[in-house]
């Protein structure tokens, strides 16, 4: 059996309020395998952007250990692409300079027409040609998604981190993000540890699905989704299977989310 991608020993972590510890995450044991996609479902404030801090090496476990491959995560992790739920392009900057961005950081020594070359390859891998030289003001919502993507895309990491990435855009576009999604990790083989609050996208993205308790998190039902792939994201929600799931799981997080509502 192949080692995770992703470990989590035991790892909780506690945050400093008014002098004294307030527990966000409690012990949690969790493992990613390479290439799979997991989905992290659970009330607001249970840990669940806690953990894709820790993977990504933003602050360390208050206890017990984080892994990526084999190794303790002790400092930034440059092997992952982390998509945050605000899209943070700079204004100042193009759709081309924002997605070359982590390569004028990362890659210094990399020629400059390898850079323009790669950055090309992302406008087209999301569907934003013709905006290269737009800037964010001028983009619509899903734009800037788009090329958010494709500046976490851009340096060609192995595991994606994303945290609600798609919870401010409308149903619609929610839909059309989910289809490239799909399309560029099944094209290029990524791992991606994956945040949300809604439900239904979980279970039509995901391979496993995560359900976290309220405040502190932990983890309270590991689901396996087994839907075939490639998805209709939109016409799965339709299907049976799909119905049954959405219900077996919301019996393990609506109580999660009243908790975390009267904490």
């Amino acid at each position: 059996m192949t080692s995770p991608v992703i470990e989590l020993k035991n790892a909780s972590k506690d945050f400093e309020q008014g002098g004294r510890a307030i527990p966000a995450l409690a012990p949690t044991g969790l493992n990613v395998a390479n290439h799979e996609f997991v989905a992290l479902v659970g009330p607001s404030g249970c840990g669940k952007s806690t953990v894709l801090n820790m993977v990504a090496g933003l602050f360390p476990p208050s206890g017990g250990q984080v892994l990526y491959e084999g190794e303790l995560v002790a400092d930034l992790n440059r092997r992952v692409g982390y998509m945050t739920q605000k899209d943070t392009l700079l204004p100042w900057r193009t759709t081309a300079a924002n997605i070359a961005a982590p390569l004028e950081l990362a890659c210094r020594a990399m020629p400059r027409s390898e850079r323009d070359d790669r950055v090309a390859r992302m406008i087209e891998l999301v569907g934003l040609k013709g905006f290269e030289n737009h800037y964010p003001g001028e983009l619509s919502g899903g734009m800037r998604k788009r090329a958010a993507l494709a500046r976490m895309l851009v340096y060609d990491p192995d595991t994606l981190l994303m945290d609600e990435p798609f919870g401010a855009l409308d149903a619609q576009l929610k839909l059309v993000m989910h289809e490239e999604l799909q399309r560029i990790v099944g094209d290029g083989r990524k791992t991606v540890l994956f945040v949300t609050h809604d439900l239904g996208e979980a279970i039509a993205l995901a391979d496993r699905v995560v359900v976290f308790t309220s405040r502190p998190g932990r983890v309270k039902k590991v689901r396996e989704i087994e839907l075939e792939r490639p998805r209709n994201v939109y016409r799965v929600r339709f299907e049976t299977a799909f119905g049954d799931l959405h219900e077996e799981l919301w019996n393990e997080l609506k109580d999660e989310v009243r908790k975390g509502t009267d904490a």
